[in-house]
């Protein structure tokens, strides 16, 4: 059984990460930028853009918009360092606040 803060770190963040991974590439940034941009590794961002891993969640519309946003921000250079994990905390808490996404201790028997 996953803990609430297990099931953040093993399927939230990787799921954030992707879906931010592959607004950045469709919006023409490459893949090894969006590495340097995210501060995670090529290969990890190869894996989000093909599907193989973070694409455990379907994200309601609000947290698209938001990661659309963080997106463009990060292109305008308007994030950076600290202010990016802010960002994707920020997500991660909306998405917490998702009664439907089953992330919480009442759901999946946690």
């Amino acid at each position: 059984m996953k803990s609430p803060c297990e099931q953040i770190v093993w399927d939230v963040l990787p799921s954030i990460r992707a879906a931010l991974a592959e607004e950045l590439v469709k919006r023409g940034i490459s893949q090894k930028e969006v590495s340097r941009m995210l501060g995670i590794t090529p290969p990890a961002v190869s894996q989000y853009v093909s599907k193989k891993r973070g694409y455990n969640i379907e994200f309601r519309e609000d947290i698209r918009q938001a990661i659309g946003k963080l997106a463009d921000d990060l292109i305008e250079e308007r994030v950076k360092g600290s202010e990016l994990v802010n960002r994707i905390c920020k997500i991660c808490r909306m998405l917490q606040d998702d009664d439907t996404a089953c992330i919480s201790t009442k759901c999946k028997g946690l």
